[in-house]
């Protein structure tokens, strides 16, 4: 069985084959610039990489030219069982999978109020790849949907009770669809059932969340309402005091739009470095000590992912592993140190920093044997765990 991921961006399009017998990808790559110059699409097919400079005006001729690379290699012969589609927000109804009709197709438009850079995006991906695929079942995937096990008084904010039910402003939650992968990966790393285990995932990168899975079900996430909540990210602020927004956009004479554009755009790791919003460049200038920014840039990080574990400790009343994956979790030794370096007291955590330095890929667990606390290193896949749910409906 083959199916098809996609995850469509306002100007890129991602995509991945998986063969479900063996769950391994078969391809996998990218369009980007979609309807901009200097477009290009790159892919990795059966371990050969290529790309082609290609200008597309929308995502189907995006989807179009993936689709003709594909039917000349690992798809000759071979028809695709199903489409799995990411989509970033659920709002309040969807909690799992669901195969997508029109209906629900123009729900993932009207929750474009939560996620305005990202449902509408999803939902071009969602028309193209029906219209080339009228015949199988496309699924889309939800974001949020890990999160919908929160309890209320986790996802509820300190706002006029009725002004939250109008508005449905809450704390969604999102990366789902890793956290739950990593969740139940770490479970098998660890050897024991995931119904028994309390685990803290930290899904860090250009956009970052922490999670507190407790017993396979996830109970607290650091993002809210939008992808903004939490720890600071590439180009996000992460966590700030609300009077801070209206301090700047008085001062400043700002806008909304001019706000958000500062929040999303120009905070976090690239508006306390000054450097960029690469994590790599700035953990580079912190290794050797020649940017005091970077510094502190990377302490912030730290110290907002280990406030965290914390706080997700007290409300899972203990932590049985901290789990870090993406970007900066699965490639940042001196960051992953740092932050159980200042946990080792309370949680009893020992790491083995030839393991922790060590460049290899795979699961793994950087803790000692006799560390209270396990500490684990997982890749996420989000495309496998895509494809397994949309298997199902094939």
């Amino acid at each position: 069985m083959i199916i098809l991921t996609l995850n469509a961006g306002s100007s890129s399009l991602k995509f991945n084959v998986i063969n479900m017998v063996t769950e391994a990808s078969l391809a996998d790559g990218i369009a980007e610039r979609i309807g901009l110059a200097e477009g290009f699409v790159r892919w990795t097919i059966q371990g050969e990489k290529g790309r082609i400079e290609l200008d597309m005006q929308d995502h189907k001729e995006a989807l179009n030219a993936i689709m003709e690379k594909l039917h000349d290699t690992v798809l000759k012969g071979e028809d695709v069982a199903a489409v799995g589609h990411r989509v970033a927000h659920g709002g309040p109804n969807f909690g799992d999978p669901i195969v997508i009709n029109q209906a629900i197709l123009q729900e993932i438009e009207e929750l474009a109020f939560y996620a305005p850079l990202h449902n509408p995006a999803n939902a071009m991906g969602i028309k193209t790849a029906m219209a080339m695929f009228p015949k199988v079942p496309h699924v889309a995937v939800f974001d949020t949907a890990f999160h919908h096990s929160m309890p209320d008084y986790a996802y509820t904010y300190g706002l006029p009770y009725d002004l939250c039910k109008k508005l449905g402003l809450r704390r969604y939650g999102f990366h789902g669809t890793s956290h739950r992968f990593v969740a139940d990966r770490t479970a098998t790393l660890l050897g024991k059932p995931i119904e028994k285990l309390k685990i803290v995932t930290c899904h860090l990168g250009n956009g970052s969340s922490i999670a507190a899975v407790a017993r396979g079900k996830s109970i607290d996430t650091s993002m809210g309402l939008t992808p903004l909540e939490g720890v600071i990210m590439g180009t996000r602020s992460g966590n700030v005091d609300p009077g801070v927004l209206i301090t700047v956009m008085e001062k400043e004479g700002l806008d909304a739009k001019g706000m958000n554009a500062i929040l999303q755009k120009q905070s976090g790791l690239l508006g306390i470095s000054g450097i960029s919003s690469d994590c790599r460049e700035i953990e580079t200038q912190w290794e050797a000590k020649t940017s005091d920014r970077a510094r502190l840039t990377m302490e912030v990080l730290g110290y907002g992912v280990l406030k965290y574990i914390g706080a997700y400790a007290a409300a899972m009343d203990g932590i049985d592993c901290i789990t870090f994956t993406a970007g900066i979790g699965e490639n940042g030794p001196m960051l992953r140190s740092w932050i159980c370096t200042r946990l080792a007291n309370l949680f009893g955590i020992q790491i083995d920093e030839k393991i922790n330095q060590a460049r290899r890929k795979g699961d793994r667990l950087i803790s000692t044997p006799d560390s209270r606390t396990a500490v684990a290193v997982i890749p996420t896949n989000e495309e496998l765990a895509m494809a397994r749910f949309a298997s199902k409906f094939a």
